[in-house]
């Protein structure tokens, strides 16, 4: 097949003109008289595209298109014998070239780099030696009061009652579960890298806060702490959590724990590219990472080059969750097998001795990365009677037929009811009911708004970081930016339902930052709010302030060139974030983007209530049998 035909099949495919111009370039760089090489150059920036760190030859030969995210039906396109040409790249020989073939994946050579660097650090740190602290156990003691399971929690804990959702259960081979918050200390403690995941409401930051008062407790001088996390409103949320953990510490343990977090582009200083300049040499003895799903290859791989060896590097995240937005899926590789455990007996037979805790049940033959990974496994959040939790269950189990249970039992949206979880199914173009559901989220902004409609109201501080604490509590949450049930659309339909107009600055306009602004001082996912001030529109920006409390910095108008309206956000913008009550709307049909992982990520936004918006049931059930697969080489197999 020559380069013009090669070109002509392929523009009938569903690749970008990126994907099509990256292997013309190639193949004018240097020529290859085989168009399977073509294909591949082509699948590999495609893939790079969808979020893959690499194309996996494995998975492509196995899946065929549907690997590619294609329809089944374009099956017949690619050629029956595209994986055998991968041996004869071109453009994967030498120390410099673009492409790089690593057993069956075929990376850009920057993405292998950035996968390399990862595997280094990681290998790197956990043969680094970590004294146990003497004590240890005692100290545990102290900051653990021992709790019966299942029934009472820890003290500050809302009653969270038996058994619990099932995709947070424990194996059935042992009678007691072990207090993984407890499990996870100790690990941390003993290591230089340490991995904690779990569901929402399992205690990743409580138990943060408990891990730093006991290194500080251990340490002969006061530790040096970074808390970091990828938006600004990710930042903001971890520090409110440290700050509010950190009172329920014991006295003696409060001292030198931070509680203001900062952006991991403001911790890395990240300006533009990530390469663009060196990665910094950070002078700290721990940094704690939270919502590490976010964090994608290039990221992942400064944070490691800048965060010396000697110190304890702590990443929180649910696996589960959506990956970052560019290529990677670092944290859920990274955790892959943390379910099952993989403890050696070794590792059991330590946390037996330290905590008392028997974490016999998740034994195996996992990797030196296994021995220090915990999984936190029991929501304080959602108990075993909350719709929320069963929904979240459901998905992230792919069980459709409990789906399709729960989606039939859930009663309608009604705005004289209010049950935890409630569903909508509009007709189509119809979205007089979800106007209905959104004035009723909206209800307590909008009275708060009434009083600074006159001309001559000015907004205080005061009502300015009210308003933004009420404003937080309701979020219309959308799978796609396009279409009639996207992002873009429901903005417009919202503020019409709303009284707004449809353009402009004016009062009471909720903004995103999508983009950090190191000027201003506003970091990507701030949410403000355009309110009236003394000296005209102002948008209000809640900040880190005193004593663990909130400041407020405002800002003129005009001065913000990278926002875009939030009556409705996407799913993928919510990370990070939670709020009271969620309306999650999905579209009327099958998208690539519509996956178990997004569908889960969205449910457990919300912590009271939540409100499913589905146009069609089927595109529901077709969700939830979706999955991200992403493709790279950072899994625990792949580590030895």
């Amino acid at each position: 097949m020559s380069a013009a035909v090669w070109l002509e099949a392929a523009k009938t495919l569903p690749l970008s003109a990126l994907d099509l111009a990256f292997a013309q370039y190639l193949q004018q760089a240097q020529p290859s008289d085989n168009a399977h090489h073509a294909w591949l150059a082509a699948l590999v920036s495609h893939q790079f595209g969808r979020g893959h760190a690499c194309l996996d030859l494995d998975v492509l030969r196995h899946s065929g298109v549907l690997a590619l995210g294609w329809e089944a039906r374009l099956q017949d396109a690619l050629p029956h014998d595209l994986i055998q040409a991968a041996d004869s790249l071109p453009w994967t020989q030498g120390h410099a070239s673009p492409l790089v073939l690593d057993d069956q994946r075929l990376y850009l050579r920057r993405n292998w780099q950035a996968e390399q660097s990862i595997r280094a650090s990681i290998l790197a740190r956990l043969a680094q030696p970590c004294a146990v602290p003497d004590g240890l156990a005692r100290a545990l003691d102290s900051l653990f009061a021992p709790a019966p399971w299942p029934g009472a929690e820890p003290s500050g804990m809302a009653a969270s009652p038996a058994p619990e959702p099932p995709y947070m259960q424990i194996p059935a081979v042992t009678a007691v579960a072990p207090d993984w918050q407890t499990v996870a200390c100790a690990i941390a403690a003993r290591g230089r890298f340490t991995l904690i995941t779990g569901g929402p409401g399992t205690g990743k930051t409580t138990t943060v806060v408990r891990l730093l008062a006991l290194l500080q407790s251990q340490a002969t001088r006061p530790l040096r702490i970074a808390l970091a996390a990828p938006t600004g409103k990710a930042a903001a949320r971890l520090g409110e959590s440290i700050a509010q953990a950190v009172k329920k510490l014991p006295a003696s343990m409060q001292a030198h724990i931070p509680t203001q977090a900062q952006t991991l582009h403001k911790l890395l200083q990240v300006r533009a590219a990530v390469q663009a300049i060196p990665a910094p040499e950070l002078a700290l003895d721990a940094v704690v990472v939270d919502e590490a799903s976010m964090i994608d290859l290039e990221l992942m791989a400064r944070l490691m080059q800048a965060v010396p060896l000697s110190a304890s590097l702590i990443l929180l995240g649910d696996k589960d969750q959506l990956s970052s937005v560019e290529a990677g899926a670092v944290m859920g590789q990274l955790c892959q097998g943390a379910q099952a455990g993989g403890y050696s007996p070794a590792t059991a037979q330590w946390v037996q001795q330290t905590t008392a805790q028997d974490v016999s049940a998740w034994c195996g033959t996992g990797s030196a990365l296994a021995q220090q990974t915990v999984m936190l496994r029991h929501s304080h959040r959602f108990a075993a009677n909350s719709l929320i939790g069963q929904w979240a269950s459901a998905v992230n189990a792919g069980d459709k037929q409990t789906v399709t249970a729960l989606w039939e039992s859930t009663p309608p949206w009604c705005a004289d009811q209010l049950p935890s979880v409630t569903r909508l199914q509009p007709g189509p173009g119809s979205h007089a009911d979800l106007a209905a559901l959104v004035r009723a989220g909206w209800q307590p902004t909008l009275a708060s708004l009434q009083t600074l409609q006159t001309e001559a109201a000015t907004c205080s501080d005061a009502q300015a970081l009210a308003l933004l604490q009420t404003l937080s509590r309701f979020q219309t949450l959308c799978a796609l930016r396009e279409g009639p049930w996207g992002v873009l659309a429901l903005n417009r339909h919202i503020a019409r339902a709303l009284g707004f107009p449809l353009d402009g600055w004016y009062a009471g306009r909720p903004v995103m930052v999508t983009r950090n602004d190191y000027n201003l001082g506003l970091m990507n996912g701030d949410i403000g709010l355009c309110l009236p001030t003394a000296r005209g529109l102002r948008v209000a920006f809640a900040t880190p302030g005193q004593d663990n409390g909130l400041g407020l910095r405002w800002v003129l108008p005009s001065r913000l060139d990278a926002v875009e309206t939030v009556f409705a956000m996407t799913v993928h913008k919510s990370q990070g974030s939670e709020f009271d009550w969620v309306a999650l709307v999905l579209p009327d049909r099958v998208a690539p983007v519509l996956t178990r992982e997004l569908l889960y990520t969205g449910i457990t936004r919300a912590k009271q209530r939540l409100s499913l918006v589905v146009p069609q049931a089927g595109v529901l059930r077709q969700a939830v049998a979706t999955r991200i697969l992403r493709s790279g080489g950072l899994t625990m197999e792949h580590l030895p």
